[in-house]
């Protein structure tokens, strides 16, 4: 099989169709484009995501931890822990492992959060240190957001640029190759990618401004993201790519690299759909925080995207393009 997550059909046939629905407490389980969990614990209701990370080898935990917080708050709710599972391979460095929890205690103490638990193992049936990730979060009934709330009309928006966690991943862990092609200026702000790649500030500022739903852009990039937010709401989309902001480092790396900056893990993105396009982008804007209208929500059930005046439908997501740069 292709290396990266299961394509969207075969994991819908092969996995989530064979899970049944158990408990009346659980009110979302797992579906295609959803982010999340939900469980109905009475007042509140617990909202549970979970990731790998196997992609990034410097600040994997910094990362990690991030990844699985932004994903609860994409339904309003607040991220209160996670648990922690460290796989390591036999030729691990207890210095390195503790370099991981290090970091993973540096993103927690960011977001006021707790680790809840977790697990650590060295294994050969890994040839690299793998993490995995749960996140856990509560949300009142009344605020909790879901994207089959969207609705034809409504303005997609994103915030920040495509591929910055690629873009930061790449810089850190192929810099002594990439500094014989790009200024090192260039890398340096490729590397502070890093540093923005929580989406919960944004999260909370749409939630508080009623959006009819979220999702933050990971693995496939912005554009596996817009295709899974179209298939959640099951509503069609259409969304401009030429609106949608790149930094010149992305294109300067992706072009490097040949890959599209558009299919490149883009972390640090949250897209969101809304009534109120002008006013969520003005309070982001007063928040700090840069954002593009890059899209719609439309009558029908396909997925377009118009890229150099060309109406086409826009493909499910294959493997991030992350997995695919072979070294130069």
């Amino acid at each position: 099989m292709e290396i990266g997550k299961l394509p969207n059909p075969i994991l819908h046939k092969y996995v989530i169709s064979k899970f049944e629905h158990q408990r009346d407490e659980v009110i979302v389980g797992p579906g295609v484009g959803r982010d999340c969990g939900i469980i109905d614990l009475g007042d509140n209701l617990c909202v549970i995501s979970t990731d790998p990370i196997t992609a990034a080898s410097d600040n994997a935990g910094y990362i990690g931890v991030h990844i699985a917080c932004n994903d609860i708050v994409t339904t309003g709710a607040e991220c209160v822990g996670i648990t922690l599972t460290i796989l390591a391979s036999p030729d691990s460095d207890i210095n390195a492992i503790e370099t991981i929890v290090k970091d993973v205690n540096r993103a927690a103490h960011e977001l006021s959060i707790d680790v809840l638990g977790g697990h650590t193992e060295v294994t050969d049936s890994v040839t690299r240190t793998i993490l995995s990730i749960t996140a856990i979060g509560k949300v009142q009934r009344n605020r909790l957001i879901q994207p089959m709330h969207a609705k034809v009309g409504d303005s997609i928006v994103m915030t920040k640029k495509a591929g910055m966690e690629g873009t930061a991943i790449l810089a850190y862990d192929r810099y002594d190759t990439l500094k014989q092609h790009i200024s090192l200026k260039s890398l340096a702000e490729a590397k502070e990618f890093l540093n923005h790649i929580s989406v919960i500030p944004e999260g909370r500022i749409a939630a508080s401004m009623g959006v009819h739903g979220m999702h933050d852009a990971t693995e496939g990039g912005i554009l596996g993201a817009l295709w899974e937010l179209s298939e959640t709401m099951g509503k069609a989309i259409e969304v401009h790519a030429d609106d949608i902001p790149i930094a010149f480092v992305t294109r300067e790396i992706c072009d490097f690299y040949a890959i599209d900056p558009l299919k490149l893990i883009s972390s640090g993105t949250m897209i969101m759909v809304t009534s109120d396009a002008n006013g969520l982008v003005k309070a982001l804007g007063e928040a700090g925080i840069e954002s593009s209208i890059i899209g719609e929500v439309i009558d029908g059930d396909a997925k377009y995207i118009i890229r150099d005046g060309e109406r086409n439908i826009l493909e499910p997501p294959g493997s991030d393009h992350l997995i695919k740069i072979n070294d130069k």
